[in-house]
Order: structure tokens, then C-alpha cells, then sequence
């Protein structure tokens, strides 16, 4: 299936590891151009370098730094001289107990997990709506559509970005913009392998036997940037192996 993605330029965040790469491999594999983003130099490069020889044909930039510093996301935007995409992606906050977080935690999660992807969206949208076509994905969490404890700062910052894009959807659908959400559950991260209190409360009860493959989620995310899921609009696409325990 030939997706209608070469020659498209796509920002992809947190692409130096985990989802972010997986999105990022897949979209050039399919043709697209991609400016990646992570916060360091090395694992940046190393991810860069293995995407340009999955994908000789399409140009690969690095952007080192995080979403939440203003000249990284300028940089990101101005890295192609048009963005037809833009995956929305961040590390959540750290696991705890809500006792122990102050303001600046509060802050900092709402920065990192929310104000930097609709600063990426208000920076990208409207040329997108111009030309015809554009496809804004964010990378959130299963805990959108059920909570887990432990990660609260992310259950509700994560939330919030969902019910701010979803606004906008009345407003750009008509101009070939599509914005939806990709909820990944258990996924084989870092941040899966290297927190006991998520990888607990994730894996208990896992009904696939496995946890999933970041290539499937970057499978998804090249199929909803491409030109048969135009149609697919304001959705939260869960990802989680059949965990969620209900029918909508």
C-alpha cells in the first residue's frame, strides 16, 4: 500500500528512542522527510544514522534539545520549508504520590506534556490548512481513557491536550487537516522497562501475553499520516492489546 507520504516533511518529538523512533522510521521508510528531536547529541545521532539506512532517499535532521525550550520548537518548524506533519510526542512525568508534587512539578508536567505540543500545533496548523493537508498526531497514554494511579501528573496533562486538540477539529477538518491521538499502553520503552510501578500496573494482567512492539505503533502513526485516513479525524486511537476493560 503506497501511503502518499514521499516527499512529505514531518517533525517528529522524542525520536531518539522508543515510539518516537519507531513513528519516525516508519514515516521515512514511506517516503517522508524527518526532522527528529531528542535531548541528547548521541542516542539522537545514533537513531538519525539507522533511520538514513533504512531510508537513503529521504533527508533525516536532528534538532537536539527539548519541546518545552521555544528555540527547539522553532528550529523543529523551520527545519523544512513547509511541516505537512507533526507527531507530538514527550516523556511523561515521574510516578508518585500526588502528596509530594508541589507547583513546580505541576508546571513543568503541564510544559513538558501539554503547552509544548499546542505551541507545535499553533506554529504548524494554519499553513497546513493553506495548502490543503496536514496530519497532527500526539502520542499520549492509555491512562487518557483509564487513569493509573501512579502517573498522575500524566493522566491529567495528557488529558487536557486531548480535550484542547479535540476543539479544533471542527475548525480544520474542512481544510484537509486530520488531528488524532495515538494512546499506547504497554509498549517496550525505556520508561516501561525502567519503572517498576507502571511496568506493575500495565502488565498485571496483560490479556495479548506480550507487551507491544514500538514498530506497531509506528506502523499506525504512518497509516494515519497518510492519504487514506483522511477520514479519520478527532479520534483517540487506543493501543493497548486488548487491556481497556470496556466496549467504548
Amino acid at each position: 500500500m503506497d501511503l502518499g507520504l514521499k516527499g512529505k516533511n514531518a517533525i517528529v518529538c522524542a525520536a531518539s528512542s522508543g515510539i518516537g523512533r519507531a513513528c519516525a522510521t516508519m514515516l521515512a521508510r514511506e517516503g517522508a522527510n524527518v526532522v527528529i528531536n531528542g535531548r541528547t547529541a548521541e542516542t539522537l545521532e545514533e537513531a538519525a544514522s539507522d533511520i538514513r539506512a533504512q531510508a537513503p532517499d529521504v533527508t533525516v535532521t536532528t534538532v537536539v534539545g527539548s519541546v518545552v525550550d521555544q528555540p527547539v520548537r522553532e528550529a523543529l518548524v523551520g527545519a523544512f520549508p513547509q511541516v505537512d506533519i507533526l507527531l507530538n510526542n514527550a516523556g511523561g512525568p515521574p510516578p508518585g504520590d500526588f502528596h509530594d508534587w508541589n507547583r513546580d512539578d505541576w508546571i513543568a508536567a503541564v510544559d513538558q506534556n501539554m503547552l509544548s505540543a499546542i505551541e507545535l500545533i499553533r506554529l504548524t496548523i494554519d499553513d497546513m490548512a493553506e495548502r490543503g493537508f496536514g496530519r497532527i498526531i500526539n502520542v499520549t497514554s492509555s491512562a487518557v481513557r483509564v487513569p493509573i494511579p501512579v502517573i498522575g501528573m500524566s493522566n491529567a496533562t495528557r488529558a487536557g491536550l486531548t480535550n484542547f486538540v479535540f476543539g479544533l477539529v471542527p475548525q480544520y477538518s474542512s481544510k484537509g487537516v486530520t488531528i488524532n491521538n495515538l494512546l499506547p499502553g504497554p509498549f517496550d520503552t525505556g520508561r516501561l522497562r525502567n519503572s517498576k510501578e507502571i511496568t506493575k500496573h500495565l502488565t498485571g494482567n496483560a490479556v495479548a501475553g506480550r507487551i507491544g512492539d514500538p514498530e506497531e505503533m509506528g506502523a499506525m502513526c504512518a497509516f494515519l499520516c497518510g492519504q487514506y485516513a483522511g477520514y479519520i479525524n478527532g479520534q483517540n486511537i487506543l493501543m493497548d492489546g486488548g487491556l481497556y476493560p470496556g466496549s467504548f
